[in-house]
């Protein structure tokens, strides 16, 4: 059902994540990483403490925008707006080099050929503007430009 005024493909920020898409809207990937001692591991989504060791002695961390390819779907139908519009796309999950697993969407490279997705396969972040002020990440084959 489509409501009026509301977009379902578009991020809430409130102050705690708002750090997270002014990176994006800047074209850097941001993950959070614990500093107890005994943890030391990065995670994604963004929240206020460690989902490994509940440590809430976490920080922004700059993320490399490298991945690999862990999973993905290609989606021929989506029936909720506007995603109708944008099939097919590819809703993939990236290991990130930091470690964390991230969902995201598979793009094809600007220019240059459509390369067949594949475990493993290299990416590099890259960001799509969805509204003025709401910019997220996605990923595109390595070296593609």
């Amino acid at each position: 059902m489509e409501v009026p005024g509301v977009r379902f493909d578009l991020p809430e920020p409130d102050p705690f994540t708002r750090p997270y898409w002014d990176a994006a809207a800047e074209g850097h990937l941001l993950v959070r990483r614990c500093h107890a001692p005994a943890c030391g591991r990065a995670h994604h989504y963004p929240r206020e403490f460690c989902p490994h060791c509940w440590s809430e002695h976490v920080t922004w961390e700059r993320a490399s925008g490298r991945a690999t390819l862990y999973t993905w779907s290609v989606v021929h139908r989506n029936d909720l707006p506007p995603f109708g519009t944008r099939v097919p796309y590819t809703a993939a999950v990236v290991d990130l080099a930091e470690g964390p697993r991230m969902m995201t969407e598979l793009v094809a490279p600007d220019d240059g050929p459509r390369v067949a997705p594949r475990p493993g396969l290299p990416l590099q972040v890259t960001f799509r503007e969805l509204t003025e002020g709401v910019t997220v990440p996605v990923f595109r084959p390595r070296g593609a430009a």
